[in-house]
């Protein structure tokens, strides 16, 4: 598990592609603190396991999966990438909860500065927009965010200046396609809400809209 909250900007070093998967070098040095081999990193929000780990890079296997469901086709030699390690069990949750699996990619469609603020709209296929809400959690490309604005056929967003000095949001541009991870809570919700087929275990379930709403939810 991870909390959208980017630990620093690693640089693509090498990249070996095979028939349907690949295997990825990043350079770094921060995550690299206590990083050991069978560990969890995310790249640009894509949780990856660490194959061998040296002194200044470690390299990761990407799957048919994920290239398919992913931006990671598309990185070249040199590429930036924003790296965070699974969030320690004493550690802060500064963001929100990210699983490192992403739902999809959008497409940004424009960048506007207003005052400090810099906002970003991105296009999104509408599976992955029924589950954004306006003050709700969004993760682009590992970067927990806070969704300010919801359309039919995008959303928008606003990050701090620090946020896109030390992210690759500073080297976005219109046109590029961003990660993106739904908050996790709205898919678990809506699958204990969705009625049973007949192929599924009979009985009718005791969580309802009532019963979430009188606990908070």
């Amino acid at each position: 598990m991870f909390t959208g909250i980017v630990e620093e900007v690693g640089t693509v070093v090498g990249i070996k592609r095979g028939q349907h998967s690949a295997t990825l070098g990043v350079k770094a040095e921060k995550v690299l603190e206590d990083l050991k081999t069978g560990d969890s990193v995310a790249v640009n929000g894509i949780c990856l396991t660490a194959t061998t780990v040296s002194s200044n890079g470690f390299t990761a296997d990407v799957m048919h999966e994920t290239l398919n469901r992913s931006s990671l086709s598309g990185l070249k030699l040199g590429s930036r990438v924003n790296l965070e390690r699974a969030m320690p069990a004493n550690g802060r949750f500064g963001g929100h909860i990210v699983a490192g699996h992403v739902d999809g990619v959008g497409t940004i469609v424009k960048i506007t500065r207003d005052d400090t603020a810099i906002w970003y709209t991105v296009k999104a296929d509408s599976s992955i927009l029924r589950y954004i809400v306006e003050k709700g959690s969004i993760t682009v490309d590992g970067i927990s965010l806070t969704v300010a604005r919801v359309g039919e056929s995008e959303f928008s967003f606003s990050a701090i200046p620090h946020t896109v000095s030390v992210t690759v949001l500073g080297q976005r541009k219109v046109g590029d396609a961003v990660n993106l991870e739904n908050d996790i809570i709205g898919k678990y919700v809506e699958k204990l809400l969705s009625p049973k087929t007949d192929s599924e275990q009979s009985g009718k379930s005791n969580i309802t809209r009532e019963f979430l709403s009188q606990y908070g939810f």
